[in-house]
């Protein structure tokens, strides 16, 4: 009997801990550890911070629905890898040990990176996690009562903008709701080369897409921004050209702000060093998601090690999406299955992306085969039917994670919608 650990419980964790379950079978052991009791599904969390959303409508407790799949759970935090002994030490000083491990921990936020940013130190809110919206939530409330600028975007290092697109439009479908946008002067600001680089050097006409999205909102912009420090009520961001040249410095004044931070790996991944992980500790893995110099340990989602699509004049990041995290996922699994079975890995996760981006009251889809271009299909499409879809698949993502189920028949079903009938 194989002992399969997986460390998170998030978009990535949580599916790959039902997959094993349901691909090797129940004479083996799955052992899920995570820091929280509950399962949020992250990508509604924009929702959350202007109200339209709870914590009870995205959230539910993991134990019952693991339990009933015969998955144990462990509630507490990883402190320490031992990759050379298969042994993990937790919080309290308990040692578990694994003969395959996932890592499924998604990243650390880097607010401390950016003098001033983050809900807890700084003067900036987050979409980050459910608490993290539900602080802003608290913050917004206030603000429509006595609304003022708003500056919105993503700091230097960012590798997710979509979820900063995002924000600003929710935002800004909310206030004319509220019948008070034309009292919020809004600005985006993002290290972004351009409008809809989105850290994958564009997807179909996203540069001219969310740049007349962005004018007939009257959101200003600016881009090739670098952060450089935030005060109560003040941002200041140096603005520059394509060589990396500073061009302007500004000061912007905001009653209500929200930055995507940097991502880095979590403290106890990072900890093992250079054999497992990049300078910024996110995991290395080879085309079969394991880690060269570990073979038994895999690691899927946004904690893994990719390099920027391109290099920009200010640093950014490339984004991990849920439809390449359920590839990972998939492939981790079978190639724990492999070997086993005593047969080599040969199952790869696809590099396509796929994405429902929400705005308020319509929305973007892109798909981008492969990620990293020169692509076979790059193209992006504006509808409310977006808006419509984003929020069936946050209903079936959610059913799909209290059933245990691996079934991706929504995926299909969506991408038979967009025309593609297959990813590879």
């Amino acid at each position: 009997m194989a002992h399969v650990v997986v460390i998170g419980a998030s978009t990535g964790g949580l599916p790959a801990a039902y997959d094993a379950r349901a691909v090797l079978g129940r004479e083996h052991e799955v052992t899920v550890i995570n820091t929280y009791e509950e399962f949020s599904f992250v990508p509604s969390n924009p929702w959350v911070a202007v109200g339209w959303r709870s914590r009870a409508d995205i959230s539910f407790p993991l134990e019952p629905y693991l339990k009933k799949k015969g998955i144990n759970l462990i509630t507490k935090t990883v402190t320490e890898i031992r990759p050379n002994i298969n042994q993990l030490i937790l919080a309290d000083g308990d040692v578990v040990a694994y003969d395959y491990l996932i890592i499924a921990t998604g990243p650390k936020l880097a607010f401390e990176e950016v003098e001033g940013t983050g809900p807890e130190k700084g003067f900036t809110n987050s979409v980050c996690t459910v608490g993290h919206a539900e602080k802003a939530y608290e913050q917004w409330q206030e603000f429509v009562a006595n609304p003022g600028p708003i500056v919105v975007g993503a700091v230097q290092g960012a590798s997710c903008f979509g979820p900063a697109y995002e924000f600003a439009f929710i935002m800004e479908t909310d206030l004319r709701q509220r019948k008070i946008r034309d009292k919020v002067p809004m600005t985006f600001v993002t290290s972004e080369p351009y409008i809809g680089h989105l850290g994958l050097g564009g997807v179909g006409d996203s540069k001219g897409m969310l740049e007349s999205e962005l004018r007939q909102r009257h959101i200003k912009f600016i881009t090739n921004a670098k952060t450089t420090k935030v005060e109560d009520g003040k941002m200041y961001v140096d603005e520059h050209d394509m060589q990396g040249n500073v061009i302007k410095s500004h000061v912007l004044d905001f009653k209500f702000s929200m930055m995507l931070p940097a991502f880095k790996g979590v403290d106890a991944v990072a900890a093992v060093g250079d054999d497992l992980c990049n300078p910024r500790g996110f995991v290395k893995v080879n085309e079969y998601q394991h880690n060269p110099k570990w073979p038994n340990i895999y690691s899927v989602g946004v904690g893994i090690a990719i390099p920027p699509v391109e290099a920009t004049p200010v640093a950014t990041g490339t984004p991990k999406t849920g439809y390449m995290i359920e590839s990972m996922v998939l492939a981790a699994v079978h190639n724990i299955k492999n070997v086993i079975e005593g047969k080599a890995p040969d199952q790869k996760g696809t590099w396509h992306a796929i994405c429902l981006a929400d705005m308020g009251d319509t929305g973007v889809a892109f798909v981008a085969m492969p990620q990293i271009p020169p692509r076979n299909v790059s193209w992006m499409k504006k509808g409310k039917w977006v808006h419509m879809a984003k929020i069936a698949f946050e209903k079936y993502f959610i059913n799909k994670m209290k059933k245990g189920s691996n079934d991706p028949l929504y995926e299909k079903y969506l991408l038979k919608a967009l025309g593609i009938q297959k990813l590879k």
